[in-house]
């Protein structure tokens, strides 16, 4: 049905006495600039909010509100809307029952675009009003590209027969180039689509997998046209700039390409295989813009730490945890503070993620002798105030990034241990010296991603009896806490889960700590460690965000398995006090958060981990 009553938006608020006729011509002059909905600039102007614009327009055009992350939305119905139409008329098909289609709107008072959807579907519509949020969450969430990229595969299948038919010899530009080119740009941009990090290309005997990470998660895709991964292959070397002869050792390479108005840097490793050569992508979205400190997640008690670290004029610093934890965009927040006039910054990595301006950032390159001690060296004597290192990967670099944070300088690296504990282990494990790891550590910061639980599918949950024995070890009082989890939804893609959050231990040197170390104790170490004030373990922060409601005991205990040995009681004195300094934290960060024994209204405290700037270097490679 549509709505009754025929004027524009703005008219009808106008009209009714919600905007003032100045309002809506100053709403009216921003949108002529920016090109965006009405709707959506009076609540960026602060004119009406979002809630107040969907009850407005459901009431007065006597139309159903919907909300599209608890509609149970038909994948069928949607197609029936190709996606080009249901964003250009901010539209979405959600439903079809007794031969009419149910379409939600952000504007449901656009006639122009109500009539153009009764066009372009074959049945009778009933209009909805929905958020515009969700409208364009959904749109990435609905229209994946699945089968554009099984159809694709399949016309690129029929071009040749078998595998011994693709001529690696063949232009960019021909005809079969074209297939593939359109078959790469349907994968790229269902990654983009889905938030994906990375993308996976396997051939195997029988069949080709690509495969999608998504909030630390694989998402897998098989296609039966086996025979095209050497065209998928040879068309992503050359756009990264590799050798297409040579597939018998693996290789690395970097590309950039835009993507529906994301500009893209792809950094493509390939490996042989027993089906042929897998190759995997890691996409680094360069127009979100880099995170700071405060966007990262870390609760107000340890960032004011972890800031208050950072003003030292020496030591080292080091961030640690598995690939993709989120290390490097820790540590680039942290040099987006420190990078100021005064302070020469050098950065030396494997290869360069982002780019800062006023920052030297040097790129390792083993091929010529260009690696991690030898740049450190030279590094040493370029004058610098700060230097990060990208990763600690051997005695050598330890001991130079060691020395240089002892004759001045700040050092700031990664290192890939369990835990803050055992970092200051493995440094003595690597031969450095301990009187040395013991005048240069000043603090080690360990971090994990955990999915966060969907909030619209969210339910209570209760541990069963071998999770209680699991997280016994952590908090002795968790049977009386009801926990959730997601039981799935049109949001979350039947997941229960919907983004991740970072947690974060930060443990600072201590003199006891440092006579450990001088001696190469590391039992004392430890134990000293552990009885520090201010720390809390990996596993305990996680747990914390567990009973806030944030994320789900599955995850947490992924975690505690990760991280087994640190399965650590905190001295029963200082349990609850630390426990109620993070709630606090958590609270003041995000003020919509609840204590710990209320329902969490809002997951706006967050980390996202998508990469988020990236050097513009690299061959513009299109597909």
């Amino acid at each position: 049905m549509k709505p009754k009553v025929k004027l524009r938006l703005g008219d009808l608020l106008v009209q009714e006495g919600i905007i003032s006729e100045e309002q809506l011509l100053q709403a009216l002059s921003a949108q002529k600039k920016s090109g965006r909905k009405l709707g959506f600039m009076l609540i960026e102007l602060g004119f009406v909010t979002d809630n107040q614009l969907l009850k407005f327009l459901s009431q007065h055009l006597s139309v159903p509100l919907v909300d599209i992350g608890k509609f149970d939305v038909s994948i069928a119905a949607v197609n029936m809307l190709p996606e080009v139409q249901a964003r250009r008329h901010r539209a979405l098909v959600l439903e079809e029952k007794d031969g009419r289609l149910l379409v939600g709107m952000s504007n449901p008072a656009d006639l122009a675009a109500v009539d153009a959807l009764s066009e372009l579907l074959s049945k009778p519509i009933d209009v909805a009003v929905v958020s515009d949020t969700q409208l364009i969450q959904a749109y990435d969430n609905l229209y994946r590209r699945t089968g554009e990229i099984a159809s694709f595969a399949q016309e690129l299948a029929e071009e040749y027969q078998d595998e011994a038919e693709f001529d690696f010899n063949s232009g960019v530009g021909d005809e079969q180039d074209t297939a593939v080119a359109r078959l790469l740009q349907s994968i790229f941009e269902d990654a983009v689509q889905a938030k994906a990090s990375d993308i996976h290309i396997e051939p195997d005997e029988a069949s080709l997998r690509i495969r999608m990470r998504v909030d630390g998660i694989l998402q897998e895709n098989v296609l039966q046209e086996k025979n095209i991964a050497s065209a998928l292959v040879l068309r992503l070397k050359l756009m990264s700039g590799l050798a297409i002869s040579e597939n018998r050792l693996p290789q690395d390479g970097r590309t950039s390409m835009r993507i529906k108005g994301h500009t893209i840097d792809v950094r493509v490793s390939t490996m042989p295989i027993q089906g042929g050569e897998s190759v995997v992508m890691r996409l680094l979205d360069q127009s979100a813009g880099l995170l700071t400190l405060d966007q990262t997640g870390m609760p107000n008690n340890l960032l004011m730490r972890f800031r208050r670290l950072l003003q030292r004029p020496h030591g080292m610093i080091l961030v640690t945890g598995p690939t993709g934890s989120g290390k490097t965009t820790t540590l680039y927040g942290a040099l987006s503070e420190l990078n100021k006039a005064a302070s020469k910054i050098i950065t030396v990595e494997d290869p360069v993620e982002y780019r800062l301006p006023r920052i030297n950032q040097v790129q390792t390159n083993n091929k010529i002798g260009l690696n991690f001690s030898s740049i450190l060296r030279t590094t040493l004597r370029q004058d610098p105030d700060i230097i990060m290192v990208g990763e600690m990967r051997d005695q050598e670099t330890a001991e130079i990034g060691l020395r240089g944070a002892l004759t001045g300088h700040l050092v700031l690296s990664t290192l890939h241990t369990n835990n803050a504990i055992s970092s200051a282990v493995r440094l003595l494990d690597m031969g450095a010296p301990g009187y040395l790891v013991a005048s240069s550590l000043r603090a080690v910061i360990a971090q994990r991603l955990v999915r966060k639980i969907c909030t619209n599918c969210r339910q209570d949950y209760r541990l069963n009896p071998e999770e209680l024995l699991w997280l016994n070890s952590l908090d002795d009082s968790l049977k009386t806490i009801n926990f959730k989890r997601g039981k799935g939804c049109q949001s979350c893609n039947q997941t229960g889960y919907k983004g991740r959050i970072g947690v974060f231990e930060l443990l600072e040197m201590t003199e006891g700590m440092m006579n450990a170390l001088k001696v190469n104790d590391t039992v004392t170490f430890s134990q000293a460690a552990h009885q520090s004030p201010g720390f809390v373990p990996l596993a305990k922060l996680a747990l914390m965000y567990a009973k806030m409601g944030i994320t789900t005991v599955d995850e947490v205990l992924k975690l505690i398995e990760m991280v087994a040995d640190e399965r650590v009681l905190i001295p029963t004195d200082d349990t609850e006090t630390i426990e109620q300094e993070l709630a606090q934290a958590v609270a003041e960060q995000n003020p919509n958060q609840t204590t710990l024994d209320e329902e969490p209204k809002s997951t706006d405290f967050s980390f996202d981990l998508t990469p988020n700037t990236l050097p513009p270097g690299g061959n513009s490679g299109s597909v």
